[in-house]
């Protein structure tokens, strides 16, 4: 009997100081993140979100890769992201899991600057093309659901005579932009773009920068789109023009196992 007690006395002793058995440490649901400290990448949609959660504390990120290692270190609880590059981080390390219930849903779209209304209805004009086409849906479909790494589309032209378009983008943000082992950025958005510059007739340049950096290059004309899995907020249309949406994605929440 005193050894049965002393079992059950080490095992209580055991959950105490492994947070074991504590239901109220555990995320089940999102109702289970008010009080908790959330990781975000800065400047994110996800950033905002978790912001307005009753009680809670963000922890921001310049990177969602970053703020996912934290949560498995347990500097934070959750984290707040795309479902996209939710699923990229999920597949990649074991002890974590994408909660059921998606946070919120949002839309896509390429940043312009005020001025070039030009530049922004040409864009247009080639999304819609593109979507009517099926280039839209091939280029999603190959890096969402069938796990490509490099590339979804090749170039139409060889030469274009258009002049340079300038693209500024943040590759931290799997499938929609990455860098492969030569360290050339690619995904989803790069794919996009290239197929709207073969039918505007211009090359494309890519610059890789801090996510909460991109908004202001397009503003100040240092680039002359920002395509990085940027969601269409009233807040950013403050600062920048965005073009029609050119995907859907769904803001969840990343826990531990």
């Amino acid at each position: 009997m005193k050894m049965k007690r002393s079992w059950i006395l080490l095992l209580a002793v055991c959950m105490l100081f492994t947070g074991c058995g504590r239901k109220a440490d555990k995320i089940c649901s999102l109702d289970d993140l008010e009080g908790k400290t959330i990781g975000v990448q800065m400047k994110t949609t996800g950033d905002i979100y978790a912001s307005d959660i009753k009680n809670a504390k963000t922890k921001q990120f310049n990177k969602g890769i970053d703020a996912v290692k934290a949560l498995r270190k347990g500097v934070v609880d959750a984290v707040m992201i795309d479902d996209a590059p939710a699923k990229v981080f999920a597949a990649q390390y074991s002890d974590v899991k994408i909660l059921e219930e998606p946070y919120a849903k949002e839309e896509y779209g390429i940043t312009v600057n005020k001025e070039e209304t030009g530049l922004r209805d040409k864009i247009n004009e080639a999304l819609e093309k593109l979507e009517q086409n099926g280039t839209l849906a091939s280029i999603r479909q190959a890096w969402l659901q069938e796990g490509e790494q490099k590339t979804a589309y090749q170039w139409q032209k060889k030469k274009h005579s258009g002049g340079k378009l300038v693209m500024v983008t943040n590759a931290e943000f799997p499938p929609y932009e990455s860098k492969d082992n030569k360290g050339n950025v690619v995904g989803i958005d790069v794919d996009i773009m290239k197929a709207i510059c073969d039918m505007l007739d211009m090359d494309l340049e890519i610059n890789d920068t801090a996510f909460d950096s991109i908004l202001a290059n397009v503003e100040r004309k240092m680039a002359d789109v920002g395509v990085a899995g940027m969601t269409i907020t009233e807040e950013r249309r403050k600062q920048v023009d965005f073009t029609d949406p050119y995907t859907t994605a769904k803001q969840v929440v990343i826990v531990r196992k």
